[in-house]
């Protein structure tokens, strides 16, 4: 963490945002019960096509069909996530700056999203069960549970 870009989490957290997410009672855990929600619908579309990926169920479907019918809730849920995310941020900017787990998180989350995206979603036409869709959907998993366990770890550090 470059101590050079504290005075910016200062800026954030001062904010009208930041702000009124912190001096409210309401906002934060209200927020937070929607970026929760969130990452539910996220987890939801990322487990059911990396375990397809890896063989475990669903597979009377191809698995670039299931990926894009799952893509819907995808990236609604990282709207939703990255939108509240933000808030969430902006409400203890400082004290995030200090969390190992939101230094993790933060750069664990642009890896996956460009995994999820660029790499693994232009590998799907055509792909089926096999060495590459295994490693394929190992990484993502591996990926996604560490943004997830990382933001999870942010509350209790």
């Amino acid at each position: 963490m470059p101590e050079a870009w504290y005075p910016f989490f200062e800026w954030c957290e001062g904010t009208f945002l930041g702000s009124a997410v912190r001096e409210s009672i309401y906002a934060f855990p209200l927020i937070e019960a929607v970026h929760l929600v969130a990452l539910c619908v996220i987890g939801g579309a990322i487990i059911v096509v990396d375990l397809r990926m890896l063989g475990f169920g669903m597979k009377d479907q191809r698995i670039a069909e299931l990926a894009n019918h799952v893509r819907p809730w995808l990236v609604g849920g990282l709207v939703v996530m990255l939108s509240t995310g933000v808030l969430l941020f902006l409400g203890e900017a400082v004290k995030c700056f200090y969390n190992t787990a939101f230094w993790v998180k933060i750069l664990t989350l642009p890896v996956a999203l460009v995994f999820t995206f660029a790499v693994k979603g232009r590998l799907l036409d055509g792909l089926e069960t096999g060495t590459r869709s295994r490693l394929l959907g190992s990484a993502s998993l591996v990926l996604w549970l560490v943004v997830a366990a990382a933001g999870r770890w942010i509350g209790y550090s």
